[in-house]
């Protein structure tokens, strides 16, 4: 080999050693910064980690494990790359501007950084979830039927994981609502009419000595005096449960609950089976209210949306009224209800919003 030859083959040789150590170097150092470890060696790192601790991706029947990587960095190699790009702003502010150092300040960008992450995942097509878990390879027998039937909407409705598993390893940025909004509403019922034929309670609605009507409800107004409202509530009863009344027969949607005064002042026609053999018959109550009522329902509607957006939407993607019957959204949202801070009236116009635009009542 003459010296030419041997030159050009040491200078390739030390091409590939100085590549290989590059690239290996290069390789090392992104898979070390992609560990758990390193994740945890910043201190704003604590508070997620606690969260994810008591996470079912941190222990679970199966012993199977996620770890941040797993989540958080996809393993197609331009995403890869362009996420840890991405990630050196989270060195930035852990030791130049302390962003997050301490709970207060974590808690006031929590929002934020979750709808950060959303955004990618929604972006992405949830590619870290699916990178263990897909719609092909989910058993619908095993899973409970609520499970299933949702997995069954977000296939039907091109949704992805985020949509609907927004709080499966961090807790989920804590809602609000600002009562201005209530208000808003409250404040509408200062233009209801006189001579509308049509009123709705925004509140619940004190009946004296015959009982209570629920929010979001539809009556008849009869008259108007300075003493206040008289009005025709319309409904059903079922037997056995006769202190209650409700939307419609069959259906459990309760507008107001009667005293034994309040049943003994109800116009009522005959008990009719259902095709469950529930018997059910119409009932009528003329009342004397004073309390605010709307003309229209739609301020309430668009408040139950706001509600919507901020208790529902906030953990998985919103759910259409029509998707559930008027029997199926009580329990529904009222279990949902139950893991936020929801006030008891919000929680009632919400379920009304419900039930009001179900899918056996809008028809569709």
């Amino acid at each position: 080999m003459n010296l030419r030859k041997r030159y050009i083959v040491v200078v390739a040789c030390i091409g590939i050693v100085i590549g290989w150590l590059s690239l290996g170097g290069v390789a090392a150092v992104m898979h070390k910064t992609s560990s758990t470890e390193f994740c945890l060696s910043c201190h704003s790192m604590q508070i997620p980690y606690e969260e994810y601790q008591g996470s079912i991706h941190f222990t679970n029947a199966k012993g199977i494990r996620a770890e941040c990587a797993d989540c958080h960095i996809p393993t197609d190699p331009v995403d890869y790359v362009i996420t840890k790009i991405r990630a050196s702003k989270d060195i930035y502010h852990e030791f130049i501007t302390g962003k997050i150092d301490d709970e207060d300040k974590y808690e006031a960008h929590r929002m934020e950084m979750a709808e950060t992450v959303w955004a990618q995942l929604r972006a992405n097509d949830s590619a870290t979830c699916r990178s263990c878990h897909s719609f092909g390879a989910m058993d619908s027998y095993e899973q409970s039927e609520d499970a299933a039937k949702m997995h069954e909407y977000g296939m039907a409705n091109n949704q992805t994981c985020i949509d609907c598993h927004k709080g499966v390893a961090h807790f989920a940025p804590e809602p609000e609502l600002d009562s201005e909004a209530y208000n808003r509403v409250l404040a509408q019922t200062k233009a209801t009419p006189m001579n509308a034929e049509k009123v709705y309670s925004v509140d619940k609605i004190d009946m004296g000595n015959l009982g209570s009507i629920n929010p979001a409800v539809e009556m008849s107004l009869i008259s108007h005096q300075d003493a206040g409202l008289t009005i025709e509530l319309s409904g059903y009863q079922m037997k056995g449960a006769e202190q209650v009344l409700y939307m419609g027969k069959g259906q459990r949607n309760i507008i107001a609950m009667l005293s034994d005064a309040g049943q003994q002042a109800l116009s009522v026609n005959e008990f009719e089976a259902d095709e469950y053999g529930n018997e059910w018959r119409q009932a009528t109550l003329t009342a004397a209210i004073d309390a605010p009522v709307l003309g229209s329902p739609e301020p309430l509607w668009q408040y139950a949306e706001e509600l919507d957006t901020v208790y529902c939407s906030t953990c998985h993607a919103k759910i259409p009224a029509n998707h559930f019957t008027v029997n199926a959204w009580g329990p529904v949202a009222k279990g949902m209800g139950d893991r936020t801070d929801i006030s008891a009236l919000d929680l009632e116009i919400l379920t009304k919003f419900f039930q009001n635009h179900a899918k056996d009542v809008v028809g569709h």
